[in-house]
């Protein structure tokens, strides 16, 4: 697949795909499509997904309406109370949640959510944008399983600009109004499977749908591009190790197709040797990055293979935020591979993640020594990755899932 192909498939998919939407859909099928022209049949496996539809979301402060958009499966219902914008989590200033409608900084983690919660909160704000940019753009968020666990406060997002607004002319008093219909919907992995000589294989990733802003060309049709580029390679060329890959459905509302995946093949998962993970390639400018959450001699093995093949990589030992994540938590090592651009010059979760960030020939290049290396696995006598999660980084998945508190 050369850099023109690659970026008529970024022109072909340049909408927004959000997790259980039929763009979503639209997108898998789209994929599917794409398998069966390079000549691999690839099939669609739908999962159950949370999903809504809003019908009222208001926000009112003092008397003046702010332009919001109210958390999808945070149930319905009206309520007013003092604003109180949370600024630190220390202990008294949680103590001061009680009864009031609070604002916080960046996103509604399980962590903070359960904290408002515990300590009297009756509905919440959240914020996102840029100040310095022209827009008043507003993603649309929700309330995740997960997070709530059916303890649920009503909540909006708002921009940046109207936040700061809410702060600068102190704020006293808050209504936020919601309905919506919630329901189950579903969303889709779509599944390739190359068999090799053995029945051992190594799993590629990565996630197709997008945030509610975004046609998320970068994050992550990039990577999705990159494994369908990948398995046309070795669809052609043999392999000792089978290969599966996995084009993920709302990764970006709590990698769930990749937790749906292994929930669903969790007896499969017993023949997997290593997953390969790519979130965020080809992009115009950054680095380009492998993350590893296995043992720390895989990380020193990335190093050496980039100055083998002079390709800059920077590897690290770590959780990544991604499709990896699942299959780590299984005890299966993990490398996630990305090219992360400054702030600056590349954004994702907003309306400037699209084709003009991405270049075709960078697209090459990164999939090429993703190529090189997968070969090396794929074909390995033995995969040299050790079958075993670290004791750090069980530490630290415990922490990136919710299970343990992260106490630094």
């Amino acid at each position: 697949m050369n850099a023109k192909e690659m970026m008529k498939i970024f022109e072909d998919t340049a909408y927004v795909r959000m997790g259980g939407s039929a763009e979503e859909l639209r997108a898998a099928e789209y994929l599917q499509g794409y398998c069966k022209q390079l000549g691999m049949d690839a099939t669609i496996e739908a999962f159950d997904v949370d999903m809504a539809t809003m019908e009222r979301a208001t926000l009112t402060v003092d008397g003046r309406e702010i332009p919001c958009k109210g958390y999808f499966c945070a149930g319905s219902g009206e309520v007013e109370a003092p604003f109180y914008y949370l600024r630190s989590t220390d202990a008294y200033s949680l103590s001061l949640c009680k009864g009031k409608i609070v604002m916080v900084d960046g996103y509604m983690g399980y962590w903070l959510y359960q904290d408002i919660l515990q300590n009297g909160a009756v509905g919440f704000i959240t914020y996102d944008g840029d100040a310095n940019y022209a827009d008043c753009d507003i993603d649309q968020r929700e309330l995740r399983t997960y997070v709530s666990k059916g303890n649920k406060l009503l909540g909006v997002n708002i921009n940046a600009k109207s936040a700061i607004e809410l702060i600068r002319t102190d704020a006293k008093t808050a209504r936020i109004s919601l309905s919506q219909r919630e329901y189950m919907g579903k969303s889709h992995n779509v599944v390739l499977d190359l068999p090799g000589e053995i029945p051992e294989y190594i799993v590629l990733t990565a996630h197709y749908d997008s945030t509610s802003l975004s046609n998320g060309a970068y994050d992550n049709m990039s990577g999705s591009v990159g494994i369908l580029a990948i398995a046309e390679h070795f669809a052609k060329n043999p392999h000792r190790y089978g290969m599966r890959f996995i084009w993920c459905g709302s990764e970006e509302r709590g990698l769930l197709g990749a937790k749906a995946y292994c929930a669903a093949h969790e007896e499969e998962l017993k023949n997997v040797v290593m997953n390969i993970n790519l979130d965020m390639i080809g992009c115009i400018m950054g680095k380009f990055i492998a993350c590893a959450t296995a043992e720390e001699a895989m990380v020193q093995y990335l190093k050496y293979f980039s100055s083998e093949t002079g390709f800059g990589v920077s590897a690290y030992q770590d959780v990544y935020s991604s499709d990896s994540t699942p299959f780590a938590d299984k005890g299966i090592p993990a490398v996630s591979f990305a090219r992360v651009a400054p702030r600056s010059t590349a954004t994702i979760h907003n309306s400037y993640d699209t084709i003009a960030v991405m270049k075709g020939e960078q697209m090459e290049q990164d999939v090429q020594f993703i190529i090189a290396f997968t070969e090396r696995m794929v074909n390995a006598k033995r995969c040299p990755v050790a079958r075993e999660m670290p004791g750090n980084m069980k530490e630290k998945l415990d922490n990136y899932l919710g299970r343990k508190r992260d106490k630094t």
